[in-house]
């Protein structure tokens, strides 16, 4: 590794059992080849799970759910006549490409490295690991914009700090997972997720209304918790163990230089660019005539998804036009001829990604047409109400099975779809309220993202951590991350008890008991 400072065997229990960590995550196969090798024993899952007969009843269809083998004709010709279809139509790809246009622009016209050489005058070096922490959260409101260009924004930032930017990239990674459930603001993964649970909850109560702001209040104390919990583990545990920065593996490293008049000048430009790009979407939002991004026909609190939806694309734009005008002012872009190119120069990172996602596409794809996952999300949701445990005990392990579901099912809408129409219903007759429901059910669902290899983004994340360090390996991302999901698991958990023991306020309007109508 490109470190000064190696830490790892050093004396003490913690570095002895991440050092063993790191040994078993780096003897790991490629993740490709694991994906290939559960791939063939979902295969062969699904056969058994069907010879057995496995099936539910979905609480809200009434449909019976069969398990399917993947063995079979019918899903047999599926899989291999729709390659490119279950290729292309893997959603992470999607965002990550698109994305990516615009952030090669953004990165080569020199936008992005001037914006981190102006972000690190600003941000004091003490700050630096909570303010990382704290951006990934909010970036996540841009669905996956975080991911895929936080990450390594973060790991270039903290190289131009003088400090390791592994720890950046990793940190950075660290707030976009757990920005779904820790965040100050409200965004469009709420409305997602509020939507679902409304299902479950008009089993029992049709005039329930999903309300966007019901986790807030929880959503301040997890992010202010978590932050807090990880600066402490970059600062004792994570950066120690990652050492210091000295450059890349051949030793060279050149601190950033200040800001030149002219690069000062391009970044006034494309602020301006900022400012007309945010009046024209709230124009295209609240123009009475003509307003795209807003579905006046929709319910009141799902009336601006049109907006959520187009955040990746919107984005992508912004950055393309806002590189081409720092470029045209700095001399980096003469023609637009060169903005193509760079467009061009963003997609070659993603090389590595667009192996992996073919196979994680694929995996994804057969997981959902063998109905093995609302089977195992039904399951567990009905043996958790079998547990008959008090509300206190039951949220955190309702959060204990939504983190470890998690392995299996990726996506944590899919995996809320099959469980909110039992673990709704069953908390609001136990006197919990469907919001606070929905907060345990996040907790667990963010955690188990930072360290599963099954998920693409924490590949990426490797990948973005290895343009670095090429040695950089699995195990050693896993070894960095591992300390942080225990952390933020037995907090959670605790923070998920002591809420609902002390009754505290989920959301403005909203408590943690729940009473059923009068009919």
């Amino acid at each position: 590794m490109a470190t000064n400072t190696d830490r790892r065997g050093q004396d003490g229990w913690q570095n002895r059992f991440l050092d063993r960590v790191e040994r078993l995550g780096n003897a790991l196969p490629d993740p490709v080849a694991i994906f290939v090798a559960i791939i063939v024993v979902l295969m062969l899952v699904s056969a058994l799970a069907a010879a057995q007969g496995w099936s539910v009843t979905n609480p809200v269809t009434g449909e019976v759910l069969a398990a399917r083998s993947l063995f079979s004709e019918e899903l047999m010709r599926q899989l291999l006549t729709e390659v490119p279809k279950t290729y292309t139509g893997f959603t992470p790809l999607g965002f990550a490409l698109t994305i990516m246009l615009g952030a090669g622009v953004a990165e080569h016209s020199g936008l992005l490295p001037a914006l981190l050489r102006r972000m690190m005058q600003s941000v004091p070096q003490r700050l630096l690991v909570p303010a990382t922490i704290l951006l990934g959260m909010l970036t996540i409101h841009a669905f996956d914009f975080g991911y895929i260009v936080f990450v390594p924004l973060a790991g270039m930032m903290f190289a131009a700090a003088g400090r390791n930017p592994l720890l950046g990239c990793i940190l950075g990674y660290v707030g976009c997972c757990t920005g779904l459930v820790g965040n100050l603001l409200p965004g469009q993964y709420d409305v997602l997720i509020f939507g679902i649970t409304q299902t479950g909850a008009r089993l029992l109560d049709p005039q329930w209304e999903m309300n966007p702001f019901g986790n807030w209040w929880y959503m301040i104390a997890i992010a202010v918790t978590y932050i807090l919990i990880g600066w402490y583990l970059a600062e004792r545990v994570v950066g120690p163990r990652l050492g210091s920065w000295q450059g890349h593996e051949d030793g060279s490293y050149e601190p950033p230089e200040p800001l030149t008049a002219i690069e000062k000048k391009a970044l006034k430009r494309a602020g301006m660019v900022l400012v007309l790009f945010v009046a024209t979407v709230l124009a295209l939002i609240y123009l009475p005539a003509y307003a795209p991004l807003y579905d006046a026909k929709a319910e009141p609190a799902q009336r601006i998804l049109p907006f959520y939806r187009a955040t990746v694309p919107l984005l992508s734009g912004l950055m393309l036009i806002a590189g081409w005008v720092y470029g045209r002012t700095t001399g980096t872009i003469s023609t637009h001829r060169e903005v193509v190119t760079m467009m061009g120069k963003g997609l070659e990172g993603m090389i590595p990604y667009l192996v992996l996602a073919f196979f994680a596409a694929h995996f994804v794809a057969m997981f959902g047409w063998s109905n093995l996952a609302p089977i195992v999300a039904i399951e567990g949701a009905a043996a958790l109400r079998d547990l008959d445990a008090p509300p206190a005990l039951l949220l955190p392990l309702l959060a204990s099975a939504s983190a470890w579901l998690d392995f299996l099912i990726a996506s944590g809408s899919a995996k809320w779809t099959a469980m909110a129409p039992v673990a709704v219903p069953m908390l609001m007759l136990l006197g919990v309220s469907p919001e606070m429901t929905t907060a345990a059910y996040r907790v667990g669902d963010v955690v188990t993202n930072l360290i599963s290899p099954l998920n693409a983004y924490f590949i990426l994340a490797l990948i973005y951590c290895q343009r670095f360090v090429p040695s950089f390996r699995l195990g050693s991302l896993l070894s960095a991350t591992l300390p942080i999901a225990i952390a933020y698991y037995l907090a959670g958990m605790a923070l998920t008890a002591g809420w609902v023991a002390l009754d505290l306020p989920v959301g403005p309007g909203v408590s943690v008991g729940y009473h059923l109508p009068e009919r």
